[in-house]
């Protein structure tokens, strides 16, 4: 297989803090032989490093900022690439710390694979971790593939015993969650054991290696095969002094694909139209696809504007859905407030009628809902908004099925959302 027919796999790790999520990044890219030698140079002099002498401490590849390598954790969102001859991957390394979950969601929503870690060495009886149930919650909701990783095995001596208490609470928590027959892989990241390459250490697993999972897992969803989104950024007037003046909209595609003299229909309104031209920057194109940036003119000289969307013939617009929300604000939710929905190009006004459910991390059950949002909460609820939006279900379109909450007062990302339904 050539390089051009690798297949492309992002993968977020996930976990609670101080798992290992950095670790294990900087062990597959250096194992993958994907560092060079004068970044493994600056890990040898690296300031605080927590390494053994005359070891690498491999959690500073993505930790870059003073702060994270001072107190050990990781703050920011971090991306790094590989590739082995069967697939090249994007890593995004995210936090685990409950204060940053924000930063976690950002990264997860542009993966395809998730690895919940979990610290084989801080558990007891195989008990999990609230961070942990919330980080492979919302991998889960985000329609990601999850991969547990059960970390710092060397610390229980490869006990067969503590691994088996562990992957059973996994696979409890997986069935809570809907995901079956997950793979779970015994690893030291520090060491390399079992991550890249199968290890002797624990002879009692006859199962792959944790890149060997991940060459495993299918690439995701191809926006391309979606059905066709295009979220106006900008109306063009083309010379605009002439009478025959002709509108472009342009964006950039989100799912999909067009044609010249494709059928499409501008906004809630549905009305329909055709394409007559379909340019970039600096060429006319017959047809293009999820990803590209594109002017689009159409036949009839319709009436839209930056936050509309051309689709399709199948779409639905709506004033209530139901959504999942993960609270991402410092600030309560309150229950008079309006908030901005941020759809695509799109602001919209709204509010939350209801809120359905709250899920207990504890044990990830359906609480009721009548207590404020708060961080970090996880709930279902129903959602009213001004105008119609798009109700594409984030499981059918994660681009067009998924929105943030914005407190208008403070301009802060209130929330994270996806889809699940009409109201």
């Amino acid at each position: 297989m050539t390089q051009a027919q690798t297949k492309l796999v992002r993968i977020v790790t996930a976990g609670s803090v101080d798992d290992g999520k950095s670790t294990l990044i900087g062990r597959i890219l250096h194992d993958s032989k994907a560092l060079m030698s004068d970044q493994v140079d600056a890990l040898s002099n690296a300031r605080y490093s927590r390494a053994e002498e005359g070891d690498l401490d491999l959690s500073f590849v993505t930790d870059g900022l003073e702060s994270e390598r001072e107190q050990g954790i990781t703050i920011d969102v971090a991306y790094r690439y590989f590739a082995t001859p069967q697939s090249s991957f994007i890593v995004i390394d995210a936090p685990g710390h409950e204060q940053y979950t924000r930063n976690m969601v950002t990264g997860a929503s542009n993966a395809d694979v998730a690895i919940v870690l979990v610290d084989a060495s801080r558990l007891h009886q195989g008990a999990l971790k609230v961070q942990t149930r919330r980080h492979a919650t919302i991998a889960h909701l985000l329609g990601l593939k999850v991969v547990y990783a059960v970390n710092k095995m060397d610390l229980v001596n490869w006990s067969q015993k503590v691994f088996q208490e562990v992957e059973e609470s996994l696979k409890r928590l997986s069935r809570s969650l809907g995901i079956t027959n997950p793979a779970i892989v015994p690893i030291n990241a520090r060491s390399g054991d079992n991550v890249v390459s199968p290890s002797s250490a624990a002879p009692w697993y006859q199962g792959a290696s944790l890149l060997h999972v991940l060459q495993s897992q299918g690439e995701g969803t191809d926006l391309r095969d979606l059905r066709f989104r295009f979220p106006i950024q900008r109306v063009m007037r083309v010379d605009g002094h002439k009478l025959e003046a002709q509108r472009g909209y342009a964006g950039r595609i989100a799912s999909g694909h067009v044609a010249v003299g494709d059928e499409v229909f501008v906004g809630p309104h549905r009305r329909p139209t055709r394409i007559s031209r379909i340019e970039t920057y600096d060429q006319s194109l017959d047809q293009a696809e999820a990803g590209q940036s594109v002017t689009l003119y159409t036949e009839d000289d319709v009436d839209a504007a930056r936050g509309d969307l051309l689709t399709s013939g199948e779409a639905t617009y709506a004033n209530r859905v139901t959504a999942d929300l993960c609270w991402l604000d410092d600030q309560a939710w309150d229950p008079r407030r309006r908030y901005i929905v941020q759809q695509g190009t799109a602001s919209i006004t709204s509010r939350i009628e209801s809120v359905l459910h709250i899920r207990d991390m504890r044990d990830l059950s359906a609480v009721r809902g009548d207590q404020a949002l708060k961080l970090n909460d996880i709930a279902l609820v129903q959602l009213q908004t001004q105008t119609p939006i798009l109700a594409d279900l984030f499981q059918d379109n994660p681009k067009t099925g998924a929105f943030i909450l914005i407190d208008p007062d403070t301009n802060q990302t209130a929330a994270a959302g996806m889809i699940r339904g009409v109201a």
